[in-house]
């Protein structure tokens, strides 16, 4: 059975230089305790550095020891939503161009997420373009945009061109807006907590903005079995049968809604992940490792799916991902 991770990150040493020239002030890489280095947000650290990252033979002799077959690469948080319109862009084009190389060299095990500069749609839009060209399979979006909401108009040009192409969207989660008011700094919360509010309040607002009814081909994955979107589901249907405002824009109880994305399997338990399941269904649930963060596991992301019932497994392994990005 074919192993496809859809969920599994690579940078490069020209992005990251990019991100430490132009990514100040609010963007800075400095040591955190343990002696590594990581991305910090207003002096909050979301993304430890790890050699992983930037070694794509280190990846594939990874992905060898843990039964995966085929990786599909993205950029991590912050993407390119810094510097610029220029610098972003560039930020870009260095990303892409350095997945469509790897894709290249490993032709039968890496798969990609194209960046986008989504602040600048125009921009984003001859990118998504550009990258398509060089074979991209899907797209990268973080939760928000620099603190904008996906839903916000000013991202319509991407998502109708997105939804055009019937592309595959990774919805990764980044450090929410607020961090000083939620005091998201100790025992960095924004890994353990903040990346599931961030995912979780993004995938709401589109449910109640109508986002997946006006985009009707958008094949959204929800990041880290989808935050606590499987946990919430019945609050939120609740939510739609008493409050008129969560009907404005919807016919159709969220929970619908939860059934129409995918969700991937870095969930580190057994019982949320049979939860996702049974709230979005075996065929749109699909491998991740979160590799090579160091909260990434892929050999025991893939063990809670072969701990699955059986019926379920294959699926789950790599068929929906391939019916998902036509593989």
């Amino acid at each position: 059975m074919t192993v496809i991770d859809v969920h599994t990150h690579m940078m490069s040493d020209a992005w990251l230089e990019m991100l430490k020239t132009h990514g100040g002030p609010r963007y800075t890489v400095k040591e955190v305790r343990g002696g590594e280095e990581a991305i910090h947000l207003d002096g909050a650290p979301f993304t430890t550095l790890t050699p992983g990252m930037f070694d794509y033979d280190l990846r594939v002799r990874a992905m060898d020891e843990a039964g995966v077959d085929i990786a599909i690469v993205s950029l991590t948080c912050p993407s390119v939503y810094w510097g610029t319109a220029q610098t972003s862009a560039e930020a870009a084009r260095i990303m892409n161009q350095d997945m469509a190389a790897a894709q290249s060299s490993y032709p039968g095990r890496i798969r990609w997420f194209c960046t986008l500069p989504w602040q600048h749609a125009d921009l984003a839009v001859a990118e998504l373009a550009r990258a398509c060209d060089l074979g991209c399979v899907g797209v990268m979006v973080l939760g928000n945009i620099a603190g904008e909401a996906l839903t916000d108009p000013k991202f319509q040009p991407i998502w109708a061109e997105i939804d055009r192409r019937r592309l595959p969207v990774l919805l990764h989660p980044t450090a929410p807006p607020g961090l000083a008011e939620l005091q998201m700094i100790p025992y960095n919360l924004i890994a353990s907590t903040g990346f599931m509010f961030d995912t979780t309040l993004a995938v709401v607002r589109m449910i109640y903005d109508g986002f997946f009814d006006r985009y009707p081909n958008l094949k959204l994955i929800a990041g880290h079995g989808g935050g606590t979107l499987p946990y919430i589901a019945g609050r939120l249907d609740r939510c739609y049968e008493q409050m008129p405002a969560c009907r404005e824009k919807i016919a159709a109880p969220p929970s619908e809604y939860l059934r129409r994305i995918y969700y991937d399997a870095v969930v580190y338990r057994q019982e949320a992940l049979a939860l996702c399941i049974e709230i979005a269904g075996a065929d749109r649930v699909l491998y991740g490792s979160d590799y090579p963060h160091n909260i990434g596991d892929m050999a025991g992301c893939l063990a809670r799916v072969d701990s699955l019932p059986s019926a379920q497994i294959r699926g789950v392994r790599g068929e929906n991902a391939k019916r998902v990005f036509g593989l």
